[in-house]
């Protein structure tokens, strides 16, 4: 069972800001997996996961070509992005477990692409253009990570 929350974001700040707050919550261990269109601001999203955990957001770049990247704050941000991956059969499963700490957080990018390899217990994010700077963000936590 999850518990879903949807937000509106009407500008590249408000989806820094829900970012933000879904940081304050993270406790660490966690895997936010991102999914969205290109361009709909999942690597906004994740600014706002790094300026929640202390971790200055214009630090953060989108991985694409280096597939990880990693953010010292209260917690360490572990930013990986999907988007050159071919298939699923290019990562092992284990990959993503492995970048997984008590003392982290990992957020994946484009992790539809990992199929059925995607924890059941990641916080999964969908970002969708809704036109022009609006987006609607819908953000399906799961109820083992409410205690």
């Amino acid at each position: 069972m999850t518990v879903a929350v949807s937000v509106a974001s009407r500008s590249e700040e408000e989806t820094i800001s829900c970012g933000r707050r879904l940081a304050g919550r993270l406790r660490g261990g966690e895997l936010v997996s991102l999914a969205g269109d290109l361009g709909t601001g999942k690597t906004v999203f994740v600014r706002g996961l790094a300026e929640g955990l202390g971790i200055d957001p214009r630090e953060v770049t989108s991985p694409s070509f280096s597939l990880v990247q990693r953010y010292e704050g209260r917690l360490t941000l572990v930013h990986v992005d999907l988007y050159r991956l071919g298939s699923a059969d290019e990562l092992r499963e284990e990959s993503i477990d492995e970048l997984r700490r008590p003392d982290s957080v990992v957020a994946v990018e484009w992790a539809e692409r990992l199929g059925a390899l995607i924890a059941a217990d990641a916080i999964r994010v969908l970002i969708r253009d809704e036109g022009d700077d609006r987006r609607s963000i819908q953000i399906d936590w799961p109820e083992v990570l409410e205690n």
